[in-house]
């Protein structure tokens, strides 16, 4: 307990440091100011597209990305519409590094808009070891990684809104470091405690960031008295949805049917990602419906959803025939469209591929969610913001920004299979 209480000291002494500390990263002046909009005005305003980001651009995290090469995707993703980024972690370079290209960007433009949501990770005790153990916390590492983001949200108000406490980290696949809703709880009770004695602006807003099923939307396992006072606790609700990953592990709405044996093969695919689409719209609807048996208000943004372009694995061509851009790119418009006519935003997953993530493997599917390559070539989801000449004048890596498969739709449908026949999943 002594240990616990130690910590729990440090944490506020940094929170108090942070408040009184004066940055570069503060608002300079009343006209930025004014210009500032809340986390309530942000979410599920339509023209503040939100997008998962991390920016990485080498094999290893151990290479973060610099606050130039940050300041090159801030133009590019602004061009698109985008002006709500979500991140992951605090204990790395990366965040720190944003806030200070999106602070840089607003000082040379002054109407320059970007906001942030501040991942804080969560791990369990003993997380990515042999031996996790997901009955307790690491308190040492959670308590760092909230004060960071604790200290952030003080030097750059005018930019982070939101900080959510945890990645996945109370879904039970998680395995090498999830945790119980106790120790979210906790945390989120801890953010909102400071925002309310002044320790935090007081319109940040707190969440956590979770799959579906931890929230309520699946196993009834899940279904505890921590977790609803969690739904309580938070500002809003998170809420990650992974068809893709479904047309392997669970592919009720997979594959083409024979009712649609006459149609064209493109009209197939849209067939599958429309019943694709509900699907996932049906992991949102269990969970909204769970949140409101609890008679809680609360409301809901797509905290991550995505398509993979490409896989070697379960959702490649050898497997459910699900990866490949032409099909990304009717999920992103499904999905935006969808999400727009609920008036919910969407941090859509992700903006650049990373190959950090499977760097073992190149052609694994982590390393292709990006609707932008590696090099900042647009993928077919984008095309039509390249026509629009949206990202004229815009490059990343030394590289102006084109199409994939130099524009040709028929060079994209040549690397489109079709799902399986359903019955062959079955």
């Amino acid at each position: 307990m002594k240990i616990l209480e130690s910590i729990a000291i440090i944490a506020l002494l940094l929170t108090s440091f942070a408040c009184q500390e004066t940055s570069t990263g503060t608002s300079d002046s009343n006209e930025e100011s004014v210009k500032s909009r809340t986390a309530k005005e942000i979410l599920g305003n339509p023209d503040y597209l939100a997008i998962s980001y991390g920016g990485y651009r080498q094999k290893s995290r151990d290479v973060q990305p610099t606050v130039a090469e940050l300041k090159e995707d801030m133009k590019i993703l602004s061009a698109m519409g985008v002006k709500l980024l979500r991140t992951y972690n605090t204990h790395l370079a990366q965040a720190a590094n944003l806030l200070e290209a999106i602070h840089q960007l607003k000082q040379e433009d002054a109407d320059f808009e970007m906001y942030v949501m501040l991942g804080a990770w969560i791990n369990c005790e003993n997380a990515w070891t042999d031996t996790p153990n997901h009955e307790a916390e690491d308190v040492e590492g959670n308590t760092a990684e909230i004060a960071r983001a604790v200290k952030m949200a003080n030097q750059y108000p005018d930019i982070a809104k939101i900080i959510a406490v945890g990645n996945e980290a109370m879904v039970n696949w998680a395995a090498s470091y999830f945790v119980r809703p106790d120790v979210i709880l906790k945390w989120v009770n801890h953010l909102q405690n400071l925002r309310k004695s002044g320790q935090l602006p007081e319109d940040t807003w707190i969440t956590s960031s979770d799959n579906f099923a931890a929230w309520g939307g699946g196993d009834m396992s899940y279904h505890v008295p921590d977790l609803e006072a969690l739904i309580r606790a938070v500002d809003f609700v998170s809420l990650h949805i992974y068809p893709m990953h479904e047309t392997h592990y669970n592919p009720d709405f997979w594959g083409n049917v024979k009712e649609e044996s006459s149609l064209s093969k493109q009209e197939k695919i849209e067939k599958a990602m429309l019943r694709t689409r509900d699907f996932g719209v049906s992991q949102y609807q269990n969970t909204a419906d769970f949140i409101k048996s609890l008679g809680i208000e609360k409301d809901i943004h797509i905290g991550e959803t995505g398509w993979a372009s490409y896989s070697n694995g379960f959702y490649g061509n050898e497997g459910t025939k699900a990866t490949d851009e032409y099909k990304e790119g009717l999920y992103y418009k499904l999905m935006r469209d969808w999400t727009a006519k609920q008036n919910m935003s969407c941090f859509y997953f992700e903006a650049f591929d990373e190959i950090w993530k499977d760097a073992a493997n190149p052609e694994g599917s982590e390393n292709h969610f990006g609707l932008f390559t590696l090099d900042g070539q647009a993928k077919y989801a984008l095309w039509d913001l390249v026509d629009e000449g949206v990202f004229e004048d815009l490059g990343r890596a030394e590289k102006t920004i084109a199409k994939t498969y130099g524009g040709k739709v028929d060079s994209l449908l040549q690397a489109v299979m079709l799902p399986p026949v359903k019955a062959e999943l079955d």
